[in-house]
């Protein structure tokens, strides 16, 4: 019966497996702010796409052909904004616990099916992933909020001279980037929670044999 219950668990497992695989990709994508000139010229990108960990500047050549050069950061670059330092952190932070989370999930389904879980237990096996999961979630979240009000804001970056694109865009859009990361931080949600309603249907089944 016990096993019965837990089927959902596995729904929670593979919501958290595909949060886990977005943020990792999404993390290394420069697509989270796009910013779009209107008149590119010699000295100026058509298109700059800024990320988590690097930003690629695309020009338009005279041959009508578009050539992309993409610069990564370091720590040691003091012109990457507050916002996207922040982000950084909580990206490789979620990354990591979304890792943690699904080994600790996977192990748990594991002794639950092979029947090694103490049938006596009263305690949610599932609360520990769970609880990395949502954490997770949260912190995807955040990052990707101070991205989106960026973009609300029309926040510019003081690029160095050699990225040869300006501080300021003509305009600013959501990348596709930051809406998987956004998708990303829901799916953790999802998981997590799932993972912390695996208590009630335990304790209603111990009561309904009393």
């Amino acid at each position: 019966m016990v096993r019965k219950r837990a089927s959902r668990q596995l729904g929670g497992f593979a919501a958290a497996i595909l949060a886990w695989i977005l943020c990792s990709v999404s993390v290394g994508l420069p697509h989270w702010r796009v910013w779009c000139f209107q008149e590119p010229m010699d000295s100026k990108p058509s298109i700059t796409l800024v990320g988590m960990w690097k930003t690629c500047v695309q020009h338009q050549e005279s041959n009508s052909t578009i050539s992309t050069v993409c610069y990564p950061y370091t720590y040691e670059d003091t012109f990457i904004p507050l916002d996207i330092r922040v982000a950084q952190h909580l990206l490789l932070v979620s990354s990591f616990l979304g890792m943690v989370a699904t080994v600790s999930v996977f192990a748990v389904l594991w002794k639950l099916f092979s029947g090694k879980l103490p049938k006596k237990a009263t305690h949610n096996p599932f609360v520990f992933p769970g609880l990395l999961n949502i954490i997770a979630g949260s912190f995807i979240f955040l990052s990707a909020l101070y991205n989106y009000l960026s973009i609300i804001r029309k926040a510019g970056i003081a690029f160095p001279p050699y990225f040869r694109t300006p501080s300021f865009p003509d305009t600013q859009k959501v990348g596709s980037a930051l809406v998987m990361a956004t998708f990303s931080s829901f799916l953790f949600l999802v998981g997590g929670t799932i993972s912390l309603s695996f208590t009630l249907s335990r304790r209603s089944h111990i009561h309904s044999n009393i």
